[in-house]
């Protein structure tokens, strides 16, 4: 049996803690299939309208910019209504001190249903230039506007720099489970495990912009600060197919993955998406102690 003398005892604990870290600060394997070479690029005037704020927000050809200044922020809505479908654009986001703001991309049925809607959401929380953005992901059912919104928040920091360049993120919303992605790598799945945690309504697509100082950064710590105005967000690659609300029941969503029957995710994609769960979540509803996981359910089946 060989011998470790102490100072290869170091060598080789340094090596191992060196490579750990440096994989941890990496890239995510590949997930080995990607969703968004599936479905189709659709220009923003095909798929999209103007929903608020239209003096902050530019259409150039296949691209969107909509910014947020002391005026007013700016929001953009699908034209269809959906009861399904793949859901994606390629963002690049505003660089520097953006604490307050918040940059989105989300289904909802708030207008259809006030105070009792359903959402799902991307949404990039702004920062101050020392720390990175936050990717959140959200999901409610039936929740409201007037402080009884039953979040389920997994919130994620991004294995690149999101304002160097456009990177694709998306929503695949089945009958079965809800799953988001960063480029084609599967981050969170949201599971359909009963009617009363899983949206089922139909929902419009939602892009926007806006102050949301009173909660976006570390808990409304950081404001909004105009010094930095205006605030811009980059949306491109606009990638949209589903089902609509009045499809025939035989019109089904895009497929997850390369499966047999297109549900839930490969190997590889499980692999890719535990490797981001385990190296850039930092943040999860089910693990909270400070929530009612009475709401929660799903967090215990």
């Amino acid at each position: 049996m060989a011998i470790l003398f102490p100072t290869t005892l170091i060598l080789l604990i340094f090596m191992i803690t060196t490579t750990t870290s440096t994989n941890a600060q990496g890239n995510p394997p590949s997930p080995g299939y990607n969703p968004s070479s599936r479905v189709d690029t659709v220009t923003f005037q095909q798929a999209y309208r103007t929903l608020w704020g239209p003096q902050n927000q530019r259409v150039d050809q296949s691209s969107l910019t909509i910014w947020l200044d002391k005026s007013s922020g700016s929001g953009f809505k699908s034209k269809e209504l959906y009861k399904s479908g793949y859901f994606g654009t390629a963002v690049k986001l505003h660089p520097g001190y953006t604490a307050g703001v918040i940059t989105s991309f989300y289904l909802s049925n708030n207008e259809d249903h006030p105070g009792n809607h359903d959402e799902v959401d991307i949404e990039f929380l702004g920062t101050t230039p020392d720390k990175p953005y936050t990717l959140q992901t959200n999901v409610y059912i039936r929740g409201s506007g007037d402080g009884n919104i039953i979040g389920r928040e997994q919130k994620f920091h991004l294995w690149f720099d999101p304002t160097q360049d456009y990177h694709h993120y998306a929503m695949l919303w089945t009958p079965d489970e809800i799953i988001f992605f960063v480029d084609d790598v599967p981050i969170r799945r949201y599971p359909r495990k009963s009617d009363a945690t899983f949206p089922l309504r139909p929902m419009y697509v939602y892009g926007s912009i806006w102050d949301a100082s009173s909660w976006a950064t570390e808990n409304g710590r950081y404001k909004a600060n105009y010094g930095y105005q205006p605030f811009i967000g980059k949306y491109s690659d606009f990638k949209l197919k589903g089902c609509t609300a009045d499809s025939q029941d035989s019109c089904r969503p895009p497929s997850s993955s390369p499966t047999t029957t297109g549900r839930g995710l490969s190997r590889q994609q499980v692999a890719a998406m535990q490797w981001v769960q385990r190296n850039n979540k930092v943040y999860d509803y089910c693990g909270d102690p400070k929530r009612d996981h009475n709401q929660t359910p799903e967090c215990f089946n």
